[in-house]
């Protein structure tokens, strides 16, 4: 499987004290495993958009260091420039790059989100694909009014309390956070300082005034020259190229005309090739003919009969070799692992469905809940692999006086609470993944209703097998009353199992029409 990428395009409310840029650049790259691909500042707007990017842990942490930094150093009191903003940090969208979804880049931002609001004390918005509301998928309504009318209205207007947050603002204002796809932001320059005509034109160009689809535009004064300020969101269904073309049909009609553009950040390979292609009128063009792709191309292919290893294979081969660990344990915590996932599943497929509108904040509860024990069972692959380990250690511990085999059975009497403790967590993790089971099968997309089966059926096997795991460890424990307990709460874990299954085969006889027996 290609690895997790996810890209970060964040916007700050400072351009003019280079410090503060780098004072917050500082505080993404020095989160390890983040990039910082582009930086561009602009002391008209006064706003900084830097972009990073890595696996979905390090950047949603970068983000937020950047976002508790940001607050540390700008006010917005005194925060002036052409832009429209409502925050120190203004917008944090999370754009999908290789091995995840949009659907995932939704879940880390509301999980940033929820972050920034509960320890930054921060109101947060989320917006584009992680909007909880329709008025709040487009950015423009979040910022309607900027930061001094939302300072007056987030505390008497119920439309303005934040998805996260408090619904006060401090000096560092409030900040949006989204999930989308790649988009290309991008500004023309007009033959004239009359901003007049750049508001005209962007008029014209934007789609919520009737003009290109996928299209976001204002006028700006910028650096004593009118400017055209667009966002396009989907370079692939409204190219750069007619976007330029129709700004310059619709400059001529006031006598001016493109001085020059710019790109803000980014932007993909193919809106430039697009670019091309259209002004060359290169109709038979293949993207083979860029010597570059060829030669990337060439480099990256394999030689036949090879196979990409999907991610799993290398645990699973170690479980079939025939050695001592990784063993039941840890492979009961894998299966569990699995089971969240298919949880997770489910829950996304329901998310986002006109039909399960009523539920979607329950399945986005799920989600958070299932994304969290599949972190922690895939954790306890390796932590049930390490106590065995552990256990195997303290036996090879030398025995030959009374002191050292005080020593050796106190180490031993160690590791094996500890290689007990492991797998009753990973049942108590079964037990909450298969209760989240139950929520899917009952209320979630009834279309996958046998994945939600199939993610509770591992999850009862995975306690089953964690229990045999707890009970055999937990039967050479000298001390018997600890033992007791691990076996007591376990029967305790399978008898609520016992019911939850009940339910399900219930749910899913009554909504998926077949049985499980």
């Amino acid at each position: 499987m290609p690895a997790q990428i996810v890209e970060c395009i964040a916007n700050y409310s400072d351009a003019r004290r280079p410090q503060v840029v780098e004072a917050i650049i500082q505080s993404i790259i020095s989160v390890d495993g983040v990039t910082l691909l582009d930086r561009h500042s602009d002391t008209d707007h006064n706003r900084t958009v830097l972009t990073f990017l890595g696996a979905p842990e390090p950047v949603s942490e970068a983000a937020f260091r950047s976002i508790a930094k940001a607050a540390e150093l700008i006010n917005l009191d005194e925060h002036t420039g052409e832009h429209p903003r409502i925050g120190a940090t203004d917008v944090v969208p999370f754009v999908p790059i290789s091995g995840l979804t949009l659907q995932d880049c939704v879940q880390i931002a509301r999980s940033l989100g929820k972050r920034v609001g509960d320890e930054l004390q921060i109101p947060v918005y989320l917006y584009e694909e992680a909007a909880t509301r329709p008025d709040r998928k487009n950015l423009e309504d979040i910022r309607r009014g900027q930061y001094e009318l939302l300072k007056d209205e987030i505390q008497r207007n119920p439309n303005r309390v934040p998805d996260f947050g408090p619904s006060r603002v401090g000096t560092a204002g409030a900040v949006v956070i989204g999930a989308r796809q790649p988009l290309v932001a991008f500004n023309v320059y007009l033959t004239t300082d009359d901003v007049t005509i750049a508001d005209k034109i962007a008029h014209s160009v934007r789609n919520s005034s009737g003009g290109l689809r996928f299209v976001k535009a204002l006028g700006l004064l910028v650096e004593g020259r009118a400017q055209v300020s667009m966002n396009l969101t989907n370079y692939k269904k409204t190219p750069i190229a007619r976007v330029v073309e129709l700004i310059r049909r619709e400059a001529e009609r006031y006598g001016v005309g493109i001085h020059h553009s710019e790109l803000v950040g980014l932007i993909p390979q193919e809106a430039l090739i697009n670019a091309a292609i259209w002004y060359l009128q290169l109709d038979q063009f293949e993207p083979e003919q860029i010597l570059e792709q060829r030669i990337f191309t060439a480099l990256q292919e394999k030689p036949v009969g090879e196979k990409h290893r999907i991610e799993g294979e290398e645990f699973l081969d170690s479980l079939a070799q025939g050695t001592a660990a990784p063993g039941g344990g840890a492979a009961s915590a894998y299966t569990a692992a699995a089971a969240a996932a298919l949880v997770c599943m489910v829950a996304r497929l329901t998310v986002g469905k006109k039909k399960y509108a009523e539920v979607e904040p329950q399945m986005w509860s799920v989600i958070d809940q299932a994304e969290g024990l599949r972190a922690e069972l895939t954790q306890s692959v390796e932590k049930d692999t390490a106590a065995f380990m552990e256990i195997m250690s303290a036996f090879k511990l030398p025995k030959d006086s009374p002191d050292q085999e005080i020593i050796r059975n106190l180490a031993i009497e160690t590791a094996t609470l500890v290689a007990t403790q492991v797998p009753l967590e990973v049942a108590r993790k079964a037990v909450q993944v298969l209760e989240l089971a139950s929520v899917v099968v009952q209320r979630g997309n009834a279309n996958a209703i046998s994945d939600g089966g199939s993610g509770a059926a591992l999850a009862r096997a995975a306690l089953t097998g964690a229990g045999m795991n707890v009970r055999i460890n937990a039967k050479t424990l000298q001390d018997r009353l600890a033992a007791q307990g691990f076996i007591s709460e376990l029967s305790e874990l399978e008898v609520k199992a016992s019911r939850i299954e009940v339910q399900i085969a219930q749910s899913i006889e009554e909504r998926g029409g077949f049985s499980l027996h």
